[in-house]
Formats: C-alpha cells, sequence, structure tokens
C-alpha cells in the first residue's frame, strides 16, 4: 500500500473514531454555550404580539398620517424611564477621557518615551511625566483600548474608537490605552511641559470663556463607529465593505437649545445648568439629537459587551433606539385602541391630578405642577412599568416620517428607516406640547441633526428567546 494512501486511510479512521466517542455517529449539533436572556438594569421586558397600530379615535388635527394597521412586534426590554442626564454624562465622560488619554500617549511616544513605557506604567512613581499615559501592549494582559476593565485577556484590542479624529499613529490591536493612572486636572499638579501642551489643546481660549472659569471645548470630543447598512448589503452582490461608514459624533448635548428654542423668554438657568449640575441628575437629557442617540445606543453596546468578554460572558444583543411600532406598542401598555398610556379619554384622575407633563392650560405651564421638565421616573407608569411614555420630554425613534408609510409599512416588526429621509419620527409630546402630540398615536417629526429643549430619548435592546405572538392583553 503507498504510504501516503496509508497515512491518509489512518487519519480519516482516528478522525470517526473521536467522534463516534461523544455523539455515536448521530447528528447533534456544535457545541456552544448556554444562552440566558439577562435583563439589562433599569430597563423592562415588553412581551411581544400583536395590536392594532394608528389612530382609533377622531383625527382632530386631519392629518391622515396613521390610518389603523394590525401589526405584530416581537419581545423586547425598554428603558423603564427615559434616559437621564446622569446616565448621557458616562457616555460624555467617558468619551472625554479617551480621547485626552490617546493624545497623552501619542504626545508620549512624540517625546522619546514609548520605548521606556513599561517602566513607567501602572503610576504610583514619586515624579510625575506624560510617560505615565504611555501605551500599553494589547499583547499584555491589561486595561485599555475604549472600553478597559481590569484584567480580561485583550478584551479590548478589536473594539471601536471614539477618538480616532486625533489619532496620528494610534492601532488598537497593538496598543491600548492606559486606565492604571488617574488624569490630573488641575494646572498646578501638571507633571512636565508635554502634559501642559496636550491639556492647553482640550480648553477654549481665554477670550471665548468668561466668568474667570477655564472651560472645556467640548467639540473636541467625539465619538467614532461603524455602521453597516445592512438593508442595502442584503440586496447587493456587492462587497459589505461598500455599505460600511464610519461616523464621528459630538457627544455632548447642545444645551444651547434652551435660549434657541425659546426667543423673548429668559431661560439662562436651564442653559447653565440642566445638563451639568447634580440637582437635575435624574431629569431626562435634552438638546440631544437623532444622530447623537444613536451613537449613544452604540456606545452602550460596546461598554456592555467589553465588560461580557471580561468575565466570559456571551456577546448581548445591541441597545438601539425602538421603531415606531414599538414604541407605540409599548406606550399602550397591553390597553387596545385607548388614547393615553393611562387609557383616557381625560388628562386628570378621579382626584383632578394631572396624569402628565405637559401644556394643560394655555400659557398656564405650570398647573400640572411642572413648569419645564421633571425626574424621569415621576407620575404614574403605565402597565408595563414604562414611566412619562405621554409627556415630559419627546422620544426619538429610529424610524423616518412618511405620511403615507402605514400604507406599505410590514405587518411584522413593521419600520419605515430610508437614510435620504432626514425627518425621523419623535413619539410621546413633551412638557411644552399640548395633550394632542400626549395621545399614543400622534407621530410628529424633527431633523436628524437638530436638538432641540423638549426632546430626549429612550433605548430598548432585543429579547433572544420565544415571544408571545397572540393578542396584546393587559398584563396580570
Amino acid at each position: 500500500m503507498n504510504l501516503k494512501v496509508f497515512i491518509s486511510s489512518i487519519f480519516v479512521i482516528s478522525l470517526l473514531s473521536s467522534c463516534g466517542n461523544s455523539d455515536k455517529g448521530q447528528l447533534v449539533g456544535v457545541e456552544g454555550k448556554q444562552w440566558f436572556a439577562e435583563k439589562p438594569y433599569g430597563m423592562v421586558k415588553v412581551e411581544g404580539g400583536s395590536y392594532t397600530m394608528g389612530k382609533s379615535d377622531y383625527d382632530i388635527a386631519g392629518l391622515k398620517n396613521a390610518p389603523t394597521k394590525t401589526v405584530t412586534v416581537t419581545s423586547f426590554y425598554m428603558d423603564e424611564t427615559e434616559i437621564t442626564n446622569s446616565e448621557y454624562r458616562m457616555f460624555t465622560e467617558y468619551v472625554k477621557d479617551s480621547v485626552i488619554r490617546q493624545k497623552l500617549a501619542e504626545e508620549a511616544e512624540l517625546a522619546g518615551g514609548a520605548n521606556n513605557a513599561s517602566a513607567n506604567q501602572g503610576g504610583g512613581r514619586n515624579t510625575r511625566s506624560i510617560q505615565d499615559f504611555a501605551f500599553k501592549s494589547a499583547s499584555k494582559n491589561n486595561r485599555g483600548g475604549l472600553f478597559g476593565g481590569g484584567g480580561g485577556n485583550n478584551q479590548n484590542q478589536n473594539q471601536q474608537t471614539p477618538y480616532q479624529e486625533f489619532s496620528r499613529h494610534y492601532d488598537p490591536l497593538k496598543q491600548t490605552l492606559n486606565w492604571d493612572v488617574e488624569l490630573i486636572w488641575k494646572t498646578s499638579e501638571y507633571p512636565d511641559d508635554s502634559y501642559v501642551y496636550v491639556m492647553d489643546e482640550f480648553y477654549l481660549d481665554k477670550d471665548d470663556s468668561y466668568n474667570g472659569q477655564r472651560m472645556l471645548d467640548v467639540t473636541k470630543f467625539k465619538y467614532s463607529y461603524k455602521t453597516v447598512d445592512i438593508n442595502k448589503a442584503a440586496r447587493s452582490n456587492e462587497n459589505l465593505s461598500n455599505f460600511i461608514e464610519e461616523k464621528q459624533v459630538k457627544v455632548y448635548p447642545d444645551t444651547t437649545v434652551w435660549i434657541k428654542d425659546y426667543n423673548y423668554s429668559y431661560n439662562e438657568p436651564m442653559h447653565n445648568n440642566y445638563f451639568y449640575h447634580t440637582a437635575f441628575d435624574n431629569y431626562p437629557v435634552v438638546g440631544v439629537s437623532w444622530i447623537q442617540a444613536k451613537a449613544f445606543a452604540d456606545w452602550r453596546t460596546q461598554y456592555l459587551n467589553a465588560y461580557n468578554k471580561e468575565v466570559g460572558k456571551s456577546k448581548a444583543p445591541i441597545f438601539r433606539l425602538p421603531s415606531e411600532a414599538e414604541w407605540e406598542y409599548a406606550a399602550r401598555g397591553g390597553l387596545e385602541s385607548a388614547m393615553f398610556p393611562w387609557g383616557g379619554p381625560y388628562t386628570k384622575d378621579d382626584r383632578a391630578c394631572y396624569l402628565a407633563n405637559f401644556k394643560p392650560l394655555r400659557g398656564d405651564y405650570a398647573a400640572d405642577e411642572a413648569l419645564y421638565t421633571v425626574e424621569a421616573d415621576a407620575y404614574e407608569p403605565n402597565d408595563y412599568g414604562l414611566y412619562n411614555m405621554a409627556g415630559n420630554v419627546a422620544e426619538w425613534v429610529n424610524t423616518s416620517y412618511d405620511p403615507a408609510s402605514y400604507e406599505y409599512m410590514s405587518s411584522m416588526n413593521p419600520n419605515v428607516l430610508d437614510d435620504e429621509n432626514k425627518r425621523k419620527v419623535i413619539r410621546g409630546g413633551s412638557w411644552k406640547d399640548v395633550s394632542y402630540y400626549l395621545r399614543v398615536s400622534t407621530r410628529d417629526y424633527e431633523y436628524a441633526d437638530s436638538a432641540r429643549s423638549y426632546i430626549g430619548l429612550r433605548i430598548v435592546q432585543d429579547y433572544l428567546g420565544s415571544t408571545v405572538t397572540g393578542t396584546q392583553q393587559r398584563p396580570n
């Protein structure tokens, strides 16, 4: 027998023998980790089902943009409240620190200390220098990259970076950021001239600062991530790379909306304090565009999955904005053909107390005991446990506005999202709207790059597992 044939035969026999030891020649599937759905913190599960979407009551505005249509949505998790200032600041603070640490690491290399970086990593030296912030090798088991976490097996080396605009030669596959040392913010404690040079880049010039404060230039902090138009890619024979786009998004809210949205009005306290002051931590974030809301959802996904990778968990489904159909389904709270999340048709309860934060009377914003926004968990939740699905702030959804979309959208997980259409749907009404906009079926829109003092966001996550597909019912 030919030697090559003999060796090949032995290999095949060995392979079949090894396979047969475990599966006995049966089709058992490949081995994989068992998946258990884990409810994200601060979210509630909305069981999927069918419902009548659109206006079941009189269309008093005569818009004819929401005719009734029976649709079905699958199960998902949804934030029980609108995203708060405190939650959104996690995003801005992380991106800010990442951008600065990258710039410091690059300057450390230019200063000639890259080869000696390992001697300086970890801090704890009596003499500080910019070399404390030098890049670490991604091949080492340490914290770094975009989403750091102590330990882990290079969990960060494949993550996106939110700070590529400032990169001269940063490669997250080869280098990770040093998160082991704290950033130095006091100018009197800056360790050397190189550190001074880097930090000065992130502050406004003296001519642009006021009240004797040294102010950060928030436009310098951008989140960079990649998106893919899977709908176009699935219908094309072109390479997937043709449908991947990298986006860079400024992360800080536009606080000037409190001034720009209102002429002849004194709203400077809200402009100065609403996002930054801890008094408003639990209030819904505003001044965030649809584009920023999408970037926030991507960061939240990366942030969770970096941790999951570190502790050996499977990847979690992505966080995203809800579709218009999902939002309305959740807002109804299991009530079929209801006018408001609490049912209706009135905006007061049996004690004559208003049930949401809106503009109930002409010019009397405080009639509902709220002048501007209120805490994200104010008022009673609907039957799904979701707060302020009507009023407080309107909410971005991941749907483009087309008055005729109900006529042609699918009845299974319907959504119409057109990149060419910059008008994006907002739902729920806000603190400055009349009750018509609080109705669960009322549609409104704003342009994707616009930010307003009355628009916020709420995030959802897909539920992986069995779903209910019967008619929507009030939960027990």
